[in-house]
């Protein structure tokens, strides 16, 4: 495949901009997959230097499920109105409201949890394992196995998307944040159920 074809599919396929595809495609001229990798790393690169910067724009994003029993509404906060009307953050919203109302997550990220609540979590694993007779030595590596799966099922940011399990949530929001060029963040939500 030549450096053009590869800098075409790249841009077609990745939406990035088109510095960052010539900058994979002058990199990677005849192996477009390690051209593709490489742009999800300068995206992520590009989304890590934004954080911190304020977000006092946004959009909320209702989704209404089918027979109507089941809603989420989302708010996904950035810097400037202008990417807050762009339609890839819309899109963006829209499968986050369908993830929550698919896999009912309780909070937004780990940071999100009170402390409290994780250090009642470990200490009833920790109960449940001593009486189970496990090694006081090996209860901390499984109370972290634990931790890290009950974060993973229970809070957005690090869910699986349902429609690819190959990305989590966080994965879409950096790349959405490398693409718009601004700070984005999922504020809160909220699910429904009749």
């Amino acid at each position: 495949m030549a450096n053009n074809e590869i800098l075409l599919r790249l841009r077609k396929e990745t939406k990035a901009s088109f510095g960052l595809c010539k900058e994979a495609a002058d990199k990677y001229p005849d192996n477009y997959e390690e051209a593709k990798k490489y742009i999800v790393e300068l995206i992520k690169q590009k989304a890590g230097k934004r954080e911190g910067r304020v977000t006092q724009n946004g959009i909320i994003h209702a989704y209404v499920h089918g027979n109507g029993a089941l809603a989420s509404l989302v708010e996904i906060l950035c810097e400037t109105d202008f990417v807050a009307r762009n339609e890839e953050l819309k899109q963006f919203a829209h499968d986050v409201a369908l993830q929550i109302v698919a896999t009912n997550p309780q909070f937004v990220s780990s940071e999100s949890i009170d402390a409290k609540v994780v250090e009642d979590l470990k200490a009833q694993w920790k109960e449940e394992l001593l009486q189970e007779g496990k090694p006081e030595a090996a209860v901390e590596k499984i109370i972290d196995g634990k931790l890290k799966k009950y974060l993973a099922e229970n809070t957005l940011i690090d869910q699986p998307f349902f429609k690819d399990e190959s990305k989590t949530i966080r994965d879409m929001l950096e790349e959405v944040t490398g693409k718009l060029g601004e700070n984005i963040k999922i504020s809160r939500f909220e699910r429904w159920q009749i």
